[in-house]
């Protein structure tokens, strides 16, 4: 477990040196410089600055789609609010009018601060350069960090656009064209290899937290997916588990929670002393608020829906029949308790246990409550269920004066063996595919029978839904959908569920609604958006840049 503590200091050398420009685009070469390449303390503080991406990129910062989860983009989640904005009714025009992205306007887009970012990596790489007084293994360790996280960060454009514009030092060219994606690819697994091969397997108590050997090994399974490298995934996944000595949790809900031997790079945060997130503002279910002395009820904005809900298999591995709950209204209920263990962690729905109560996500419910046609969730559910993953079910604060310490798990064996069943899969590797997912089914956390005999599509079918219950909501989704260029066809033409509950406990009403805002009209995908465009920032600045042919 490597561990990225919010109590390991983030600051600006500005903070060190008392020079406010330090951290200005301005090509590092001042006084200064030196003096902090002659303290590693001051050099520790400098580079912790990168960790923050870790936070900014995830499930709890603002940067994959300025606040949403991109799984407001697929049949996984709804956002119920109508008004404009992250949290509420951009995913869903987003969804609905796709051709509202542009190069002047795109939530989805992080050129500018993914370059700011790399930008300030350069600078440190240049600065040690010019300036370090350390060994050369010291030096080593330094420059192995900060090539993880330009990696990182070239990484997210990549996974965006394709080639972007590469910039590996600070000779800086105002007027670049992009790269070729083979090209880009080859600068992520290029930094990658370098941060593996000098990087420790471990770093000591002091240090708890930093990117390691592994970390970077696991980061390269993942983005050589993307590249569509199926050996260089597949090595690189070997390396974690076979020699990073890594393990299974032995729950479900410990697996992405941090802090034992399942997780590979997390960042952890203090509500007391910082920084903290708002994700269990914006998630908890109604009723959350009023408890911990709320004034006014919030959360609820995003909201799992029934096309999640049917993903999930029996906890003996059968498929759920679900056509009594598609037609009309039914006092069947559904048959939650006998789905498998991840269901019930990632999920509440009407008869959960939360906070010492039981979701009840009537009109007038109490502990959940049925969204109508509001602007705003404010707590309220228009699917009939609420997101558990990633709440924190002892925070019994009021959550409008403290923020969230729930950890974010960045990497983690369950994703690993999951890459590794893919690139298996595409190298005609079958077996070894199929033992690789099922060593993710069967492990003691889930308990389900492995899959038998899958070979062509149904293997390939199998992964993906392996990789969608197993990292429901943890980023993966919409950018696998993207990878794998299924979006435009399985995005296209659909409109989202849930199940409406109604009446009193032991004599409910389920009815299966329609919970898109956008009558008359459904979700699509068109095929440019596998690529998103150059912003209107870019090609004004830099003339020699060329939009990409989607988007000329």
């Amino acid at each position: 477990m490597n561990r990225i503590f919010a109590g390991i200091s983030v600051l600006s050398l500005a903070a060190v040196t008392g020079c406010s420009g330090f951290l200005d685009t301005t090509p590092t070469d001042r006084l200064s410089d030196k003096v902090v390449w002659t303290s590693e303390e001051y050099v520790d503080q400098y580079i912790n600055n990168f960790y923050v991406h870790i936070d900014r990129y995830s499930q709890f910062g603002t940067d994959q789609f300025n606040g949403s989860l991109t799984e407001g983009l697929t049949d996984a989640l709804k956002y119920g609010g109508t008004a404009s904005g992250a949290r509420s009714g951009d995913a869903s025009y987003y969804a609905f009018h796709p051709e509202s992205i542009t190069s002047s306007q795109n939530a989805l887009d992080i050129w500018s601060t993914a370059y700011e970012r790399i930008r300030r990596i350069n600078e440190f790489l240049d600065s040690q350069k010019k300036n370090s007084t350390f060994s050369d293994e010291v030096n080593i360790r330094y420059e192995a960090q900060a090539r993880f996280f330009r990696a990182f960060n070239y990484f997210q454009l990549a996974k965006r656009h394709g080639g972007v514009i590469l910039y590996t030092d600070m000779n800086f060219e105002k007027d670049k064209n992009r790269s070729s994606a083979e090209d880009t690819w080859n600068l992520i697994a290029e930094d990658l290899d370098f941060a593996a091969a000098n990087l420790p397997k471990r770093w000591d108590a002091a240090n708890s937290g930093r990117v390691t050997r592994y970390a970077a090994f696991a980061l390269k399974s993942r983005a050589m997916l993307y590249a569509e490298r199926w050996e260089a995934a597949k090595e690189a996944a070997d390396s974690v588990i076979m020699n990073g000595g890594y393990s299974f949790a032995p729950t479900y809900e410990e697996s992405y929670a941090g802090g034992n031997d399942e997780s590979i790079l997390e960042f952890a945060y203090n509500k007391i002393s910082g920084p903290s997130h708002s994700f269990d503002k914006w998630y908890v279910p109604y009723g959350d608020y009023a408890l911990a002395g709320g004034a006014e009820e919030n959360g609820g904005t995003g909201t799992p829906t029934q096309e999640m809900v049917e993903e999930y298999e029996t906890a003996t591995g059968e498929t759920v029949d679900w056509s009594p709950w598609h037609s009309g209204s039914t006092t069947q209920t559904p048959p939650y308790d006998q789905l498998e263990p991840r269901f019930a962690a990632t999920v509440l729905y009407c008869g959960s246990q939360w906070k010492g109560n039981t979701i009840i996500p009537t009109e007038n419910g109490m502990h959940g409550r049925w969204m109508k046609d509001d602007l705003i969730a404010k707590g309220r559910t228009v699917t009939g269920y609420y997101l558990r993953k990633f709440l924190d079910e002892e925070n019994k604060e009021d959550l409008t004066k403290y923020g969230s310490d729930r950890t974010w798990v960045e990497l983690r064996l369950s994703e690993i063996y999951l890459n590794r069943a893919e690139a298996n899969y595409r190298l005609g590797n079958t077996g070894s595919a199929l033992n690789d997912m099922n060593a993710v089914r069967t492990r003691s956390a889930v308990g389900l029978p492995a899959k038998q005999g899958l070979s062509g599509n149904d293997l390939f079918d199998a992964i993906r839904h392996e990789r969608k219950v197993e990292l429901a909501y943890e980023g993966h989704l919409y950018w696998d959908m993207r990878r794998w260029k299924l979006a435009h066809t399985e995005y296209t033409g659909i409109r989202l569920h849930g199940l409406k509950v109604s009446g009193t406990e032991g004599n409910f009403t389920w009815e299966y609604i329609d919970c898109d805002n956008y009558p008359g009209e459904n979700r699509h995908f068109p095929e440019k958006l596998y690529v998103l465009p150059i912003p209107d920032s870019e090609l004004t600045n830099n003339s020699a840049i060329e939009q990409y042919p989607e988007w000329k």
